[in-house]
């Protein structure tokens, strides 16, 4: 076995804790409403449990609200109870007819403040996993230096792309993180 073998089998890894990482940072207020915060929300129907984006049409039609525009009229007091539960952040739901509105409040300082911490310990969080695969991998590459299947040399040349690949990927940590941080504070 290469040690590029052994690297390529890190990355799928590694993307799958930087799409968590996007999907966690997704949910996470801004000062923007987006269906993202409440699509995963789950529903009760039927004795049946669904996420809201499969029961009904979200949308952002203004800056500070969401609408939730059910697909059945039976959804309706399912999606509402859902949302009543487990909405928090000071966050109620208003039924209008067909619809369900969400109405965001202008964040406080201190809650910037807050989501701006909850944000770096997600991102401290991604980190930890990335170099938890690097140990993984690299502790691979060192088995195989020792039973013979990977040069002396390969194994410098492997712990150098290896490190490439990780500081991409806590490049790209931080970038997502500042980003969302930057959100939250315009």
């Amino acid at each position: 076995m290469d040690y590029k073998e052994i690297i390529q089998t890190i990355k799928p890894e590694m993307e799958k804790v930087m799409s968590f990482f996007e999907s966690e940072l997704a949910k996470i207020r801004t000062n923007r409403a987006s269906p993202l915060l409440v699509e995963n929300i789950v529903c009760e129907c039927f004795g049946e449990k669904f996420p809201l984006k499969q029961l009904a049409a979200i949308s952002a039609p203004e800056p500070r609200q969401i609408v939730i525009q059910p697909w059945d009229k039976s959804y309706f007091e399912g999606i509402q109870k859902a949302l009543s539960a487990q909405l928090g952040m000071g966050l109620s739901p208003v039924a209008d007819r067909e619809v369900i509105r969400i109405n965001l409040p202008p964040l406080s300082e201190e809650y910037r403040k807050s989501l701006t911490k909850v944000i770096s310990e997600k991102q401290e969080e991604a980190r930890r996993s990335i170099r938890r695969w690097r140990e993984e991998c690299w502790r691979q590459i060192q088995e195989k230096t020792k039973e013979g299947e990977i040069r002396e040399d390969d194994k410098f040349k492997a712990k150098e792309e290896l490190q490439k690949i990780i500081d991409d990927y806590q490049k790209k940590i931080e970038e997502e993180g500042d980003k969302k941080k930057k959100e939250i504070t315009e």
